[in-house]
């Protein structure tokens, strides 16, 4: 039996002895005759013996009903139930894993009830019509929904039906380099096929229960009425039995006013944020008055991938983390550098790491990709810009996790750009990441940091080892052991299934921790290694974990860090409330990521009459 299969009317149906016009038509009729009746196995006019398979397979369906009547009857039933409760669960099914409860589907949505009211009242090829449709649109809402439910648990939001189509391919390049080029490929394979069938299978439902509505009309009309009746009188008391849950639902109806108002709002925010980009207090200051405060030195903005505040407050991940901190904290003290701290709230969670670099080197928030392409197409001034422009610094990007061309590059001002095919590494990937940080590190040393040229030298780098689904980790070695990067392999083989950890909750959150310990100990015994008077090192996270990690909810902060061994350089950002040391203090300031660019550069050189940087908040 399938979904096509008819549904019989009842024994003691009222309409036994009504005149319908569509009686001979319609599906559902056509099961009105006695189960027992006789029903020829193929076609009268085949002659005797030249049935063809076809035909048979055809007539299977009712040769079978005419044998088993009462087996047919409780299939055809069950099939019926099953269409029934697969237009509720998508009329019902929340975006979110947390509402998945059981009081979130014991409520009577009002959306069938106005479709049972439409589909009856409608002739038949209409109604086939409209029960497609209607099927199909069940079909993309539970697409949708099960899109916001992974947006939710990856990047901390819904899924935006504008934007966020693009960002599926960068979730299925995720998927290979987490599962290989064939595991990708059965992920994406499986995905599409479970797409198509869940159209073809809502579409048949929703036939199949039109029609069972117009075979006992006049008891469908009767219901709709009681059940139209009873959600009306739910909504107009309130009632909320299930833990404030109220039992009249119009979920439907509020999901796609909810989506189509975010569709208007986005369109009219790009025009928005067109015109704002276009406006930069600080794109007329002259180049020999930007970053005077910092002229001569050597200065590394690094971004620790999904270095978040859970990794410094979770109680699960912090011991390691604070201690990695504490130990290297001591060290760099010890070789007489020194160090502020705060947060920053990032423009994303969870991923889209280019957003979070995007609005801490621009000043802008950026926090969609509608956003990143329209600042990245014009000639915004940005932190590496700054210093490109102002022609005292050679300005260098190390970006590993980049595989192909990057255009950015030119938008953010680096006279040089090193992608993972540029430094040199012959080692194997851990599962995203394409190298360890401690080798990117040491290439970047080998690279440029070691080479004096007749300019002081501004980076930034992207540190990738904490990136999901973290493992398998690399582990430290010794810097001089570091060479090509095969001394990995070994290390990579050892390592742990990402399949294993990823799933498990309590590993997971251990293997974060451990993952941002090592990437905090690469860069710091780096900067403790080959760093001098001259080094000023901006680290910071890009985002927070994803929820698995830091909990559903949770905030968008991210600590970042000032170091420095002359003092001259932290003096300048005494007025920031910063805490001392690599850590941020709970009293330390909350500023939105976007305004640091105006404050660094307001810090280390001239204000412009018009920055006015907003207020930091506390907590």
């Amino acid at each position: 039996m399938s979904l096509f299969a008819r549904s019989g009317r009842l024994p003691d149906t009222d309409t036994a002895g009504h005149t319908d016009t569509e009686a001979d038509t319609d599906p559902a009729s056509a099961a009105a005759a006695p189960a027992s009746a006789e029903v020829p196995s193929g076609p009268t006019d085949a002659p005797a013996g030249k049935v063809g398979p076809w035909r048979r397979l055809r007539a299977a369906p009712r040769e079978l009903r005419r044998r088993y009547p009462v087996a047919a009857r409780g299939v055809s039933w069950g099939i019926t139930a099953l269409a029934a409760g697969l237009v509720l669960f998508a009329l019902l099914m929340p975006g979110s894993v947390e509402y998945f409860t059981a009081r979130q589907f014991l409520r009577i949505p009002v959306e069938p009830i106005l479709g049972a009211a439409l589909l009856t009242a409608l002739p038949r090829r209409p109604r086939l019509v409209l029960a497609v449709v209607i099927g199909a649109g069940l079909a993309a809402l539970i697409v949708v929904k099960s899109l916001d439910i992974g947006f939710n648990q990856f990047l901390g939001r819904g899924f935006n039906i504008v934007l966020d189509w693009g960002l599926l391919d960068d979730a299925e390049s995720y998927v290979q380099d987490t599962l290989g080029r064939s595991g990708a490929l059965a992920a994406v394979t499986g995905l599409v096929t479970l797409v198509v069938v869940l159209f073809a299978v809502m579409a048949l439902a929703v036939v199949r229960l039109a029609n069972l509505l117009v075979g006992h009309r006049e008891r469908a009309m009767r219901g709709t009425v009681v059940a139209g009746t009873v959600w009306i009188t739910c909504a107009a008391l309130g009632l909320t039995p299930l833990q404030d849950t109220p039992v009249a639902s119009r979920n439907t109806i509020g999901f796609v006013q909810d989506r189509w108002a975010r569709a208007r709002e986005t369109l009219a925010d790009e025009a928005a944020f067109a015109e704002e980009a276009r406006k930069d207090a600080f794109a007329d200051v002259p180049a020999d008055r930007l970053l005077t405060g910092l002229r001569g030195k050597d200065v590394m903005i690094t971004f620790i991938e999904s270095y978040g505040r859970a990794a410094l407050e979770d109680p699960a991940i912090a011991p390691g983390v604070t201690a990695t901190l504490d130990e290297r904290g001591e060290a760099l003290r010890r070789a007489g550098f020194a160090a502020r701290s705060g947060w920053l709230t990032s423009a994303t969670y969870g991923g889209s790491s280019w957003l979070g670099h995007s609005t801490f080197l621009t000043g802008l928030w950026i926090d969609n990709q509608n956003r990143y392409r329209t600042v990245t197409a014009g000639e915004r001034l940005t932190l590496p810009g700054a210093f490109h422009r102002s022609g005292a610094w050679r300005t260098v990007g190390v970006v590993p996790g980049v595989q192909y061309s990057w255009p950015e590059g030119d938008f953010y001002g680096f006279d040089k750009v090193y992608d993972s095919r540029d430094l040199g590494y012959r080692g194997p990937k851990f599962s995203w990441s394409t190298m360890p940080d401690q080798y990117a590190l040491t290439a970047f040393e080998r690279l440029e940091a070691a080479r004096k040229g007749d300019r002081p030298l501004m980076s930034e780098i992207v540190l990738t080892s904490s990136h999901q689904p973290w493992a398998p980790l690399p582990r430290m070695v010794g810097w001089d052991e570091v060479g090509d990067g095969s001394v990995y392999r070994d290390i990579e083989k050892a390592g742990k299934d990402p399949a294993d950890v990823f799933t498990d909750p309590v590993e997971v959150k251990e293997e974060y921790g451990r993952s941002v310990q090592y990437s905090l100990r690469s860069l710091l015994e780096y900067v403790q290694r080959y760093g001098d008077e001259n080094t000023v090192l901006v680290f910071l996270g890009d985002h927070q974990p994803m929820a698995r990690v830091s909990g559903n909810g949770a905030d968008h902060d991210v600590p970042v860090t000032i170091v420095a061994r002359d003092p001259k350089v932290l003096d300048r950002i005494d007025d920031w409330g910063w805490s001392d040391g690599l850590e941020p203090g709970a009293d330390a300031p909350v500023w939105r990521m976007d305004a640091f660019r105006d404050r660094f550069l307001t810090a280390y050189g001239t204000a412009p009459n018009a920055t006015r940087p907003a207020a930091p908040r506390t907590g």
